[in-house]
């Protein structure tokens, strides 16, 4: 197995040069965007301690993958027509473990820091998680490696998806043409992703292909008269890169490790969705959904929101 370069530390140039020429276009050319200095600061801290986790334990999901490497049932080597496959067979991987790492809490407590800027520039891209090597999310990779995609041209692969999505991290880029919406993920979309607003929550998953959101029912488009609102539902008001990594893991081991709940709820505070709670004291996603469309019954059913059904539901005390 030939050796493959790194194709994000290989990119590491073009993102400053783009982060410098954002800077500059939205202070000196009234380009849309917005930038705090520390929020940037935190971001880019984010990102350099996302790299070093990546050179002290990267070993364990390379590992892992390896050991698998040994069961293959093919070795497809190192074709371009093999990496081509690989890439979009990994891109349907990714919006499947982006979508789980939305939905189930033991992975969002790894991804939630990339959401935690309440800004949107091309610094939010690089606010990188330090935990990914222990959630146990590399095992989806793991059929791509048994059908003899070979874990050092996977991560090769997987490199361009990651350099891909780093532009899309930016206001100052409306939407593009039509056809290139309809296929590919584009700033637009994936402001969506990062929005707080109710219709916005757990939508647009996509690496590189926004196909896969519209196949799966999980795509909303940007509109105009509701324009992304970013960070978290509530917001850690932290610029401490420490708190941005770990506070969700502290949160969440809190909660599973509180006195009196039976062991089936201390599971389901990691892996049911992120808001849960054994007594209906929190809301989640689609409660804050079905919130906002029993004030705004007219929105009933737009993408992102659910029917009229909802209106019709009593509403619970603490619910």
């Amino acid at each position: 197995m030939p050796h493959f370069p790194s194709v994000t530390q290989l990119a590491i140039p073009f993102f400053i040069v783009a982060m410098l020429a954002e800077i500059v276009f939205v202070r000196f050319f009234k380009g849309k965007g917005e930038f705090e200095t520390r929020d940037t600061l935190t971001s880019l801290m984010m990102g350099v301690g996302n790299v070093t986790m990546g050179i002290v334990f990267g070993f364990i999901s390379y590992g892992i993958l390896m050991w698998f490497w040994q069961f293959r049932f093919y070795d497809l080597g190192v074709s371009w027509w093999v990496g081509l496959g690989a890439f979009l067979i990994d891109d349907l991987r990714y919006y499947w473990y982006h979508r789980i790492a939305h939905r189930m809490r033991w992975f969002w407590a790894e991804h939630i820091n990339h959401h935690s800027s309440q800004h949107y520039n091309l610094s939010t891209a690089l606010r990188q998680s330090w935990t990914g090597s222990f959630t146990g999310a590399v095992l989806l990779q793991v059929p791509l490696v048994l059908l003899g995609v070979h874990p050092a041209f996977l991560a090769f692969v997987y490199g361009f998806n990651l350099v891909y999505q780093f532009w899309i991290h930016t206001e100052t880029i409306g939407k593009l043409p039509a056809w290139f919406e309809t296929v590919l993920n584009t700033p637009s979309h994936h402001r969506v992703h990062h929005a707080t607003n109710p219709r916005y929550l757990d939508a647009n998953y996509a690496g590189t292909l926004i196909i896969w959101d519209r196949m799966f029912g999980t795509f909303v488009p940007e509109l105009e008269e509701d324009p992304p609102r970013y960070g978290i539902v509530k917001n850690i008001g932290t610029f401490n890169p420490l708190r941005v990594a770990f506070h969700e893991w502290v949160a969440m081991a809190k909660d599973a490790f509180s006195p009196g709940l039976t062991f089936g709820e201390r599971l389901r505070y990691l892996f049911m969705p992120p808001g849960w709670s054994h007594d209906g004291s929190r809301k989640g996603s689609d409660d804050l959904k079905a919130d906002y469309v029993r004030s705004n019954p007219t929105h009933a059913g737009m993408p992102g929101l659910p029917g009229e059904e909802v209106l019709g539901e009593r509403l619970v005390p603490g619910e």
